[in-house]
């Protein structure tokens, strides 16, 4: 009997997992194996780019976990510079495109795994495709940007956006000797924070020098006679910058899956199963940057591009494409990020988060330190929880903090999977000693504090 054939479309972090763990299960003689990837790089942390470009670590070679020949090595047909660029579910088929030689062909599939990743968000705004204007999300993305500050001769950088993508740039570029400017919409950065707990992080960026702009709308990046970027342009200023980078987020890249009549989520992601099956399809599967997942805390799906996540997924996709069994039951919303010496992290759901989905809760907001007062290098941080007001579930915390902060919100992550409540929490047996934590840790103490407001709260 002939193998069948899979067929994987995007070479980085889930569609390779997913192509790896399917031949781990199955060999060529059962399962021939095509992926296609239209970069110059497969299987490589996209996540760490910000630290290649602020120079903490080397790249792009130690941001690659397995090269194109690795893969090769391993039976699967991986085909560099080549670009998908049709999906034919009924006819069980993909057209790709050699970005070399611009010669197009068909390659049918048994089984097709859909991994096209994220694209930073780069709104219709005069100027945006402006040479000194970069997204950042591949390491192309990281070599061409690199490339354009070995180039400019000037040192003033507007970063556009103030997620995680911003403030990680903004550290970056300040490393570099760049006088930084963040602008963005929201009143606070960090809008995966609420903004009482933006606050502190606005704060602490001012304090390191780097410019805050919030509350502001880009309307144009405005470009000189060369037609290089000069400054960026809101309604009421001009930021002048020798380079741009868009800090605004990504979003997936599913026009592909649209075309070929895939579900799409609220977000633009693929819909899948709790085995990532495509929704409707059995033999196609999505994961990676651009899938939704299930939020098992507000029971919505929502796109999160991670890929702590996307590895999980491919993973998941290969052992069941090569015979096994694996789920994906969804997340609870943690990421951790830092600027320079702050560390930013959260979970769960933040307060519009439980007002969107109906939920009444309270909040509870401590200051602690991250090991005993009297212990030397003790540093502060700001614990914030959210719990549900009647149940005392827990909703989601905010940490903000120095170094031995972020990490504290896996504690809490554990206990959101768990579907624990606050006063459940303060019972935790959590490690302690002096180097390492006050008596009562952070998040405990957070916890006995929600516990006292849903006590109050009540009914």
């Amino acid at each position: 009997m002939a193998a069948e054939r899979l067929v994987v479309v995007g070479g980085d972090a889930a569609g390779m997992s997913a192509a790896s763990q399917a031949r781990r299960l199955k060999g060529p003689d059962e399962l021939e194996i095509v992926a296609f990837e239209r970069g110059d790089f497969t299987s490589y942390s996209a996540c760490g780019i910000p630290y290649w470009v602020g120079g903490d670590v080397g790249g792009p070679d130690e941001l690659i976990a397995r090269s194109p020949e690795e893969h090769r090595e391993r039976a699967i047909d991986l085909r560099m510079r080549t670009e998908v660029t049709e999906i034919d579910p009924g006819g069980r088929r993909v057209r790709a495109r050699d970005l070399d030689s611009g010669e197009e062909s068909w390659t049918g599939f048994d089984k097709l795994v859909v991994a096209t990743g994220a694209r930073p968000i780069r709104p219709p705004l005069p100027g945006i495709d402006a040479p000194g204007v970069h997204g950042v999300q591949t390491l192309g993305d990281g070599r061409a940007l690199l490339d354009t500050l070995s180039r400019t001769e000037g040192n003033r950088a507007v970063v556009i956006g103030a997620g995680y993508i911003g403030v990680e740039m903004a550290e970056a570029l300040l490393k570099r000797g760049y006088e930084v400017t963040v602008v963005h919409r929201d009143a606070q950065p960090m809008a995966t924070l609420d903004p009482d707990m933006g606050a502190l992080v606005h704060k602490a960026m001012t304090g390191m020098g780097i410019t805050t702009v919030g509350g502001s709308a880009v309307t144009g990046i405005l470009t000189g006679e060369d037609g290089r970027a000069r400054a960026v342009a809101t309604r009421d200023a001009e930021y002048p910058a020798d380079v741009v980078v868009l800090g605004i987020g990504v979003e997936p890249r599913t026009e592909l899956a649209g075309a070929a009549g895939l579900p799409l989520g609220p977000a633009g992601g693929l819909l899948t199963d709790l085995a990532m099956r495509v929704r409707g399809h059995d033999d196609i599967w999505a994961g990676g940057d651009c899938v939704e997942v299930l939020d098992l805390v507000s029971g919505r799906t929502r796109h999160i591009a991670l890929g702590t996540h996307a590895n999980k997924h491919g993973q998941i996709i290969g052992a069941n494409i090569g015979g096994g069994y694996a789920t994906f039951p969804g997340v609870v919303g943690t990421a951790v990020s830092k600027v320079c010496e702050l560390e930013i992290a959260r979970t769960g759901l933040r307060e519009k988060d439980a007002h969107a989905v109906g939920l009444q809760f309270v909040t509870a907001t401590i200051e602690s330190t991250d090991r005993a007062g009297y212990y030397p290098g003790a540093e502060p941080m700001t614990v914030k929880m959210l719990a549900e007001r009647r149940t005392g579930k827990l909703l989601g915390v905010q940490i903000v903090g120095k170094a031995g902060s972020a990490k504290r919100v896996d504690i809490a992550a554990v206990a959101l999977t768990a579907g624990m409540t606050v006063e459940g929490m303060t019972a935790l047996d959590l490690g302690y000693a002096p180097p390492f934590s006050p008596v009562w840790d952070p998040v405990l103490v957070a916890a006995r504090k929600a516990t006292s407001a849903v006590r109050a709260g009540g009914l």
